[in-house]
């Protein structure tokens, strides 16, 4: 609570507790930044920004650095080297190293046991902490909020000026709770809870606010689930999504790398404790959603708002009574080729993509190779199983799970974006159709005319089993 005893939201703690300057009518508020992750393909330009102005980064060991966009995750080569075919994503990564070096920026690069995927690495090493400010150059920077941070994207510009001033300028955003409250049933996952509440509320819905999640489904999952929740929150419209913290991710954090040590993390654990959401504070949205009544979602569409439980039928654009709906649902049905009333269980796929900075943690690939585990992938189909970083890839194969994959067909590659933006080799054909893992389903973001499914692991690797647009429930009773 504040000092006159108002009682304030999870949100409210955090952003306050960072102000340098309060908003005006004129101006947005400056914020203090605790942590910037900067990667090789929106931060050049800031980069030579502050070369121009002969800047110096101001904090330079609050910064870190990773390369995975541009990174291939093709096999390596003798000499145990993961080489670059693409020339323009080389010149990316020599840029990147050469920027880190010359600015003092720690850095993670290709091959490193410590490189990845910027929103997989941080809370791995334990950087993304509770009550933190976290930014990157990357829409699904709204990933580090499970952990009761308030993490957001930020374009080029203010990469540059995060870099040489450690602060940003920001307008304070609304708050929005979103409770989800029983328990999820058997198939039904972190993933299908996201994509149930983006395809309810829009890829508009939350313009202007920051997510919290609530509620006993929230709680009950895994600090890796949480963080496949938190990710899409932009995917909803929303500038960030929070989760208070508790003892999970109290557990999660505790001995790693960067977390803090001895009496250090005595002080900084009663510091958490006092950020949840007090009693009675003030939301200025609220939705609820039973978790028992959700099942597997799939999108259909060309936005992740275009979501449907995966027994469902595509809606018609006929009964969008929004003219603007309407036409964006109509020119998505033309993209995909699909028909209103048409199921997409049975719909004939070409690739499964587990991964990227939604599901590529080690929970994510238990969750399917246990699911495929004596299973073959369908001869019509090319399964790709990508670890979102170098030490989820190794903690993978400790525990045999790349065996799993590749004993069933999929491949197992090297860390990185992958498939999910399509930077580096790994993408779809044109019309191929693909059930992924990843956050969007944009025309074109797997590949140029392809054609995407979001959906949760389970989903994915069920699918890849079918060889169609499958429902993991029904086989995984069957396996059991």
């Amino acid at each position: 609570m504040t000092s006159n005893g108002k009682a304030q939201t999870l949100f409210e703690k955090v952003w306050d507790s960072h102000i340098v300057r309060e908003q005006s009518e004129d101006t947005p508020a400056v914020l203090y930044i605790d942590l910037h992750l900067v990667h090789e393909v929106t931060s050049p330009q800031a980069f030579a920004m502050l070369r121009e102005r002969g800047l110096t980064v101001r904090k330079p060991q609050q910064t870190i650095g990773t390369m995975d966009h541009s990174t291939p995750t093709t096999p390596r080569d003798a000499a145990g080297i993961i080489p670059v075919a693409d020339a323009m994503a080389a010149k990316q990564l020599d840029t990147f190293s050469k920027n880190c070096a010359d600015f003092g920026i720690p850095m993670y690069a290709l091959g490193d046991e410590h490189q990845g995927i910027v929103h997989v690495i941080g809370p791995e090493k334990g950087l993304t902490q509770p009550g933190m400010t976290i930014v990157c150059g990357d829409s699904h920077t709204s990933t580090h909020g499970a952990f009761g941070a308030l993490a957001f994207g930020i374009g080029t510009s203010e990469v540059g000026h995060v870099l040489a001033s450690q602060t940003l300028l920001q307008n304070k955003p609304k708050t929005m709770a979103i409770t989800i409250d029983g328990k999820l049933g058997a198939g039904v996952t972190a993933k299908d809870i996201i994509l149930a509440v983006i395809a309810r509320i829009g890829i508009g819905g939350g313009t202007g606010h920051v997510f919290e999640y609530r509620g006993e489904a929230i709680r009950g999952l895994s600090m890796e689930g949480r963080m496949t929740v938190c990710n899409m929150s932009i995917e909803g419209g929303a500038r960030a999504g929070m989760v208070a913290p508790d003892d999970t991710t109290f557990d999660y954090i505790h001995g790693r790398a960067h977390a803090p040590k001895g009496a250090d993390w005595d002080d900084a654990l009663a510091r958490w404790r006092q950020l949840p959401t007090d009693d009675g504070a003030a939301y200025d949205k609220e939705i609820s959603i039973r978790a028992d009544e959700l099942l597997p979602m799939i999108t259909y569409g060309t936005n992740p708002g275009m979501g449907m439980p995966i027994t469902g039928a595509v809606p018609s654009p006929a009964e969008e009574s929004d003219y603007n709906k309407r036409i964006a649902l109509d020119k998505a049905l033309a993209y995909m080729e699909l028909a209103p009333g048409q199921e997409l269980l049975g719909k004939a796929i070409d690739v499964v993509f587990i991964g990227s900075c939604t599901n590529s943690r080690i929970s994510d690939l238990r969750q399917a190779a246990q699911f495929i585990a004596g299973r073959k992938v369908a001869d019509s189909v090319r399964m790709m199983v990508v670890p979102g970083s170098q030490q989820v890839k190794k903690q993978a194969e400790s525990e045999g799970l790349h065996e799993i994959f590749r004993a069933a067909g999929a491949e197992w590659r090297e860390a990185g974006c992958s498939m999910c933006i399509a930077m580096n080799g790994d993408q779809l054909q044109p019309g191929e159709y693909a059930v992924s893992t990843s956050n969007r389903n944009f025309e074109g973001r797997q590949g140029k005319g392809g054609r995407t499914f979001l959906a949760s692991p389970l989903t994915a690797a069920a699918s890849a089993v079918a060889g169609v647009v499958a429902d993991p429930r029904p086989l995984m009773a069957a396996q059991n």
